[in-house]
């Protein structure tokens, strides 16, 4: 028997779910009929056919990332925590992602986070052309660095007999340096650091450079 209360909010959560746990091909009206207990009519009802509802998870997913909201004290700071936001947002739904690329809205989704940047980076003193280059040194830097962790993630596990990498010869006689290369590498606080360090350099404005007066003509000094 259909639920009477079912509503299109709650379809839509049925349907993220399934494309989260066995990805996009496992979303079908019959399997998501049976995730909420109801009649497939009662999907058609609510979201309509199946790429209608591609088409409404991808919007929310959309809506979903222009929720992220810059915290911190400071420019710096908050930047940070757009990147740490965005990179948040990107693990937790990798499927939905992927139907947002296929579907021609990446840029859409990533405008808020963009938008969010755009005014950190004003608030620093950043204008023009180096305040574009700082908002994409760190979305490209936030979407390089995932690409690379779901790669590790995705790859074999090493062979024990390969795993002994790093010796003081391969670390320049750094035993400290030897044992931390050898052991797991801590994502969130890799990210984080080189976050941090980025948006250190990008913020750090350059003194004006100084003017050098010669001798010139008569006595009249000349700028080089």
């Amino acid at each position: 028997m259909a639920r009477p209360s079912l509503t299109r909010e709650e379809v839509l959560d049925a349907a993220s779910v399934l494309v989260k746990r066995h990805g996009p091909q496992a979303l079908t009206m019959r399997a998501l009929a049976t995730e909420l207990g109801t009649a497939v009519t009662s999907i058609y009802w609510h979201v309509g056919n199946r790429e209608s509802l591609l088409d409404a998870l991808v919007e929310r997913t959309v809506r979903e990332m222009g929720a992220i909201r810059p915290a911190g004290p400071t420019p710096a700071a908050r930047i940070v925590s757009v990147a740490r936001g965005l990179r948040r947002e990107l693990r937790a739904r990798p499927h939905l992602i992927a139907m947002v690329h296929e579907r021609g809205l990446t840029e859409r989704m990533f405008l808020p986070a963009q938008q969010a940047l755009v005014h950190e980076v004003h608030a620093a003193g950043l204008r023009g052309a180096r305040a574009a280059a700082a908002v994409r040194a760190v979305q490209f830097q936030t979407v390089g660095f995932l690409l690379v962790e779901r790669n590790r993630e995705r790859s074999p596990v090493q062979s024990p007999g390969e795993g002994d990498l790093w010796s003081a010869s391969t670390t320049d006689d750094d035993p400290a340096l030897s044992r931390a290369l050898a052991g797991p590498a801590d994502p969130e606080r890799l990210f984080t650091q080189s976050v941090r360090a980025l948006v250190e350099g990008l913020l750090t404005v350059p003194p004006p450079r100084a003017s050098h007066r010669t001798a010139g003509p008569r006595g009249r000094g000349t700028t080089e």
